[in-house]
């Protein structure tokens, strides 16, 4: 359990609203392995002084948010009243975890079969066949009837006081078998789901138990000491050997190899590393032993930041989760309405046998169990998660993957996102008679201020001709435009063709010329004297500078329309010309460029009016006010920016949009799995309940279907993993 306080801003969700200044405590339980256990807890924790609990199945953990005026264990035996119990750490054995219960399951199996054998021989003591069922019902029933006493005690009907119900009636009209039959297959039922439960969390800790617990620490002396990876400091220096998993975020200082980083990125080609290159935390080093000086401390690495939103995101219910679960609320008291009716009130009615009634009302009250539509849609959306994290694809919850299932039209940025993002300078036109040295200065000192694309290829160029940037005094960044500052006493500017007009300096020769080179599909950077004083300015010269297209982004661009996408648009500050080549090139539907970022707000705005579904893919830096925009937001690159997985709705760990259609695709076929799911669940219970009210189904049928409907959601849920 952690105890510490909550960041500086209040979270909300269904549960409450929590304060700034409140105490966010986390508990891990055993026991929470379907919603009536979740349900449960968050009835024992109504308290005045619990502001907000947030409940995670897949984690097991319960986080309350909290004042000071009610103590950590007395929030865990608020928790344990519910049925559940507070552990330092859950079991990772599913049979170590579940022992007592597969012992009581064990045990009622033998004295129900031991029964069934009296019965069948017609032995002739009924009062010891009598007895074993009553056993049996006892020792199932400890599994059972203390939830539904405890759900009662909160004035609330789960599934547990439905099955209680169905038990007692059908003990009280003398069907002791079925009685016996109905309580274990129900106890049975639910620990087979405890158990497919248990295979998804065994899913997500495969993915996020990448690094090692410890790493080996080289003293400033060579001698080696192990240490616990999550109190490893910066600047400390760290051997790596091969075949490890690399404990934190660092750069290599000696050695190098190559690295395998399926688990963040889902690259299946390892990465060679030299000295002076960055390696992250859950990597896997192949072939040579490496000394990494730690960038940062593990709680800020790139795997914490990862592990962190993984398990977030199973928090955040998707839609149709929000929509099955307001449903059970009124579903599971109507159908308990309903069997009293069937009971009591058609007997009197229609003047038939109550007897008749009453058992066809028990059967249609564990029929009624919700347990299949409550758990079709959360082992669904958790399932999907875990898939396509494993392909370095991280998506913030249940809410945006179904909203990626139903993406119509999707935005592109140009650099980084359909370009490599390494942009070089192919040429130089020089406007004045200032030397190339000069102007290499002025353009390499203006651009060492900013990390954009374009503004690497020059500091690259002029580095290859041995120029060092200069002091800039006055610099100011012109968003979507460029920027200006003032070197050795004079302003210049450094920008784009629209900065240069709105600057007053474009002359004609300077249009021919810029026409010619857009037209190639080149980007170009105008470095230019400012107009000051009795100073007219000028154009001093223009860079052309070009990018790769990324291999296979064409191919890319025919597979998301292959996904479903009816329309792919291109968003870009360069110029329409260079931008117009490119789309045509690749085959994009429709390109804008010249674009600020509130114009690119504006363009999205209009592809969500029309297609609704609307996916926004860039940097998660520069693109924020049009990812914030779309309905689905695509940090592009995460393993290199960590801005990004806070900007962003889903995250690819690789800087390759060609991961974004297989992503759709699967956020389609998670939703198909869901509504199928919810669809059966329904179509189940409609059948039984019409087989119950005409006489056809028996009380231990309605349990093994009721069963069968569960395993069958949860196993078509569990293969989205193998996806």
């Amino acid at each position: 359990m952690s105890h510490e306080c909550c960041g500086p801003k209040v979270v909300e969700n269904n549960s409450g609203v929590a304060p700034e200044d409140s105490l966010k405590s986390v508990y891990q339980v055993k026991g929470m392995d379907c919603a009536d256990e979740v349900s449960a807890i968050q009835r024992t924790l109504k308290h005045a002084s619990i502001f907000k609990i947030d409940t995670n199945l897949m984690s097991e953990t319960v986080t309350v948010y909290h004042d000071d005026k009610i103590t950590s264990d007395a929030i865990s035996k608020l928790i344990e009243k519910s049925g559940v119990k507070v552990v330092s750490k859950t079991e990772t054995s599913f049979i170590a975890g579940h022992k007592q219960q597969i012992l009581i399951l064990a045990t009622s199996a033998i004295m129900l079969v031991l029964a069934y054998i009296g019965e069948w021989i017609e032995m002739r003591n009924h009062n010891l066949v009598l007895f074993l069922y009553v056993a049996s019902i006892l020792n199932s029933g400890i599994l059972v009837f203390p939830k539904a006493f405890r759900a009662i005690k909160s004035f609330s009907l789960d599934m547990n006081v439905l099955m209680t119900v169905a038990v007692i009636g059908a003990f009280v009209i003398k069907e002791y078998s079925e009685a016996a039959t109905v309580v274990f297959l129900f106890a049975f039922a639910e620990m087979l789901e405890a158990l497919s439960v248990s295979r998804a969390r065994k899913a997500i800790r495969d993915v996020l138990q990448i690094t090692p617990k410890q790493a080996m620490i080289v003293s400033p002396n060579g001698q080696l000491t192990p240490k616990d990876v999550t109190t490893i400091s910066k600047d400390e220096i760290v051997l790596v050997r091969p075949g490890e998993s690399v404990p934190v975020d660092g750069i290599i200082i000696e050695g190098e190899s190559s690295f395998n980083q399926a688990a963040l990125t889902g690259e299946s080609m390892p990465v060679q590393k030299k000295v002076g290159d960055k390696v992250l935390a859950g990597t896997i080093n192949d072939v040579g032993a490496v000394k990494i000086k730690v960038e940062s401390a593990f709680k800020d690495s790139k795997v914490s930041q990862i592990i962190s939103l993984i398990e977030n995101a199973q928090s955040q219910k998707a839609p149709s989760q929000r929509f099955v679960d307001k449903f059970a609320k009124i579903y599971t008291p109507a159908v308990l309405v309903f069997a009293l009716f069937i009971a009591f009130g058609v007997p009197v009615i229609f003047q038939q046998s109550f007897d008749t009634w009453i058992y066809r009302a028990l059967v249609m009250l564990v029929i009624g169990c919700p347990c299949a539509l409550v758990i079709a849609t959360p082992v669904s959306v958790v399932s999907g998660l875990t898939s396509l994290a494993r392909r370095g694809v991280l998506v913030k919850g249940g809410v945006f993957l179904e909203a990626l299932g139903q993406i119509k039209a999707i935005a592109l940025d140009k650099t980084g996102t359909i370009t490599e993002g390494q942009p070089r300078v192919v040429s130089l036109k020089v406007f004045s008679k200032v030397t190339e040295e000069e102007i290499n200065k002025v353009a390499a000192s203006l651009e060492s201020m900013t990390t954009h694309p374009l503004a690497t290829a020059i500091l690259q160029y002029a580095k290859e001709r041995n120029i060092l940037p200069t002091q800039v005094t006055n610099y100011k960044h012109v968003s979507g435009r460029g920027a200006e500052g003032t070197i050795e006493g004079h302003p210049y500017f450094v920008g784009n063709h629209a900065f240069a007009h709105e600057l007053g300096v474009c002359t004609p020769e300077l249009e021919q010329y810029l026409a010619s080179i857009e037209g190639e599909g080149l980007s170009v950077i105008i470095i230019g004297h400012k107009i000051h004083g009795s100073c007219d300015g000028e154009v001093l010269a223009v860079y052309s500078v070009g990018d790769t297209l990324k291999p296979k982004i064409a191919d890319t661009i025919q597979n998301f329309h292959g996904a479903g996408v009816e329309k792919v648009v291109l968003l870009s500050g360069d110029n329409q010309k260079t931008v117009s080549v490119i789309a045509k090139k690749i085959g994009i539907d429709y390109a804008r460029g010249d674009l600020l970022p509130n114009d690119k707000v504006e363009e999205m705005k209009t592809l969500v009016s029309q297609y609704k579904y609307v996916a926004m893919v860039g940097d998660g830096v520069n693109d924020a006010p049009a990812l914030a925009h779309a309905t689905v937001g695509i940090a592009m690159g995460v393993a290199g920016t960590d801005v990004a997985i806070e900007t962003a709705d889903v995250a690819l760990m690789r800087d390759d949009v060609g991961e974004l259609p297989k992503a759709i695709k699967h956020g389609k076929l998670v939703l198909n799995v869901i509504r199928f799911n919810i669809a059966f669940a329904i179509a189940i219970k409609v059948v039984f309940f019409a087989l119950a009210l005409f006489g056809y189904s028996t009380l231990w049928m309605a349990v093994a279907s009721d069963m069968g409907a569960s395993l069958l959601v949860t196993f078509n849920a569990l293969r989205l993993l193998r996806n």
